[in-house]
């Protein structure tokens, strides 16, 4: 379960770089790959997000690529499976799809 969930893309877009950089390891499990996805902010909308987590998940290295599949290993993944990073994709955009909520985020109370 995410930690940070619902919390909209303005609000993502706008958080200082290290909770950020947090909340998105959350989605994606892996420093390198979380840190690419920050230092791209602001993004316009969250297809834009979405689409550059599956660009920079093509990106990482063979280790990176491994450290990301350890965080989904309680999911099913082998990192011999050759559907692996297409699963690893999914499990992503789901977890970012759930961080960000509905479109706005939910209200601050």
């Amino acid at each position: 379960m995410l930690m940070h969930q619902g919390i909209g893309l303005d609000r993502f877009n706008t958080l200082p770089h290290s909770s950020a950089v947090h909340t998105m390891f959350e989605c994606c499990g892996n420093v390198i790959w979380a840190v690419t996805l920050v230092d791209a902010r602001p993004y316009p909308d969250r297809d834009a997000l979405l689409a550059k987590a599956d660009l920079e998940l093509l990106a990482l290295s063979p280790a990176d690529l491994d450290r990301a599949l350890e965080e989904v290993v309680h999911e099913g993944i082998s990192h011999g499976d050759p559907h692996c990073v297409t699963e690893l994709a999914r499990i992503t955009r789901e977890r970012i799809t759930t961080m960000l909520g509905p479109a706005g985020g939910y209200p601050e109370y």
